[in-house]
């Protein structure tokens, strides 16, 4: 039995044509960037700024600003972290949202345990940041606010420019997990008043366990207190010995997105939408988690009225769907990010993720529909009166 992939947003395959630029670096091109004294050092720290470079292109950055990590975790503890210890301040302040990713939340949750303040302001239910709540949040000691993107759940878009130009009214850095929707979605950091960034390249067909963090440096310089020592590499912000291959891979999935992205995405949201209306026409019940108007073009969160989610897993084996993000999933006590949204108790235990990508074709999305529709009206039947 083929099982069909619709789990985008907890991982994405290799492009093939960043695995077999990946692959002369696990061979014959095995050097340590940091080897400065013979070519095989020479052709690792090359490639490492070739990959530099694209990344950097693609965020509208200087590629001196992106600094290499072990993914987009490591990425949002660097930022937060570092930027409160670069204060250096017992009265530090940040905002974040209640449905940030919890690589944001539990960073924040030890900062608060480390004396810094934290403000986590809710959402309205379609998911969006009120601004003015925003905005009523930064006071004199406020050094950072930390928004996402693109939510990994439910795919509502933030208001990224306007709190980026709200933080720099008030002198205020502004920090973007901008995960899921690198890649995907037309990003610069100047445009958006950006000053930290976060970015994986697994979520863009590139790779695990490697990601960047974007750290401006200039119109502010951003300091950041480094989270780890030594060797004094990535410019002293992130020491340790960089994964070549990762980072060449990461860089091909940059170019690749950088010529596809405005197609695919398009394509996605015709696919996207179809799924919705299928599953509409099919079924009474079901309820849209989130806000439609600003979304990723690949993400669609429902849930079925009347139906036990663990139920409807099990009863679709052909289906890679998720019924949380792939990082809370072993947390139990149900999704924070429609929680916070205030989905209904009986809701939330249906949520169900349909995540499209790049391989995903209509034949995939009218069969999906319909064995959701087949599976869902037949556990309705089961119920018991």
């Amino acid at each position: 039995m083929k099982t069909i992939y619709l789990d985008y947003h907890a991982t994405t395959p290799v492009d093939p044509r960043v695995l077999e630029a990946m692959l002369p670096f696990y061979g014959p091109q095995f050097g340590n960037a940091a080897s400065g004294t013979h070519r095989f050092g020479w052709e690792a720290e090359g490639a490492v700024e070739v990959a530099r470079q694209r990344i950097a292109l693609l965020a509208g950055a200087e590629a001196r600003e992106i600094v290499f990590t072990s993914g987009a975790t490591e990425s949002n503890n660097l930022a937060l972290k570092g930027v409160v210890g670069a204060a250096g301040a017992a009265g530090a302040h940040i905002v974040t949202l209640a449905t940030e990713h919890q690589a944001v939340l539990d960073t924040a949750c030890t900062l608060e345990r480390a004396g810094c303040r934290v403000t986590t302001l809710r959402v309205r239910p379609d998911g969006l940041v009120d601004l003015e709540e925003l905005r009523a949040a930064i006071g004199p000691e406020t050094v950072l606010v930390s928004v996402m993107y693109a939510n990994n759940e439910i795919g509502v878009l933030q208001p990224v420019r306007q709190i980026g130009a709200m933080c720099r009214e008030n002198h205020v850095l502004f920090h973007c997990d901008a995960v899921q929707a690198f890649g995907k979605l037309p990003v610069s950091v100047d445009a958006d008043n950006i000053d930290l960034m976060s970015v994986s390249a697994h979520k863009m067909y590139g790779p695990k366990g490697v990601g960047a963090l974007y750290v401006r440096r200039r119109n502010p310089r951003v300091l950041l207190k480094a989270q780890m020592d030594g060797g004094g590499h990535e410019g002293g912000m992130r020491s340790g010995t960089l994964n070549v291959p990762g980072i060449v891979g990461f860089g091909e999935a940059c170019a690749v997105a950088a010529e596809e992205m405005a197609q695919e995405y398009g394509r996605l949201g015709v696919l996207r939408d179809r799924l919705k209306r299928r599953l509409e026409e099919g079924l009474e019940g079901v309820h849209v988690n989130g806000g439609m108007e600003h979304r990723l073009a690949g993400n669609l969160n429902v849930s079925f009225e009347g139906v036990d989610g663990d139920a409807l897993l099990v009863a679709l084996p052909d289906l890679a769907v998720s019924m949380g993000s792939a990082c809370s999933s072993h947390g139990g006590g149900g999704s924070h990010v429609l929680r916070a949204i205030g989905t209904r108790a009986d809701l939330m235990q249906s949520a169900t993720r349909f995540g499209l990508g790049r391989y995903t074709t209509e034949e995939e999305v009218e069969y999906a529909a319909g064995r959701v529709v087949e599976v869902v009206r037949r556990l309705r039947e089961q119920r018991p009166v």
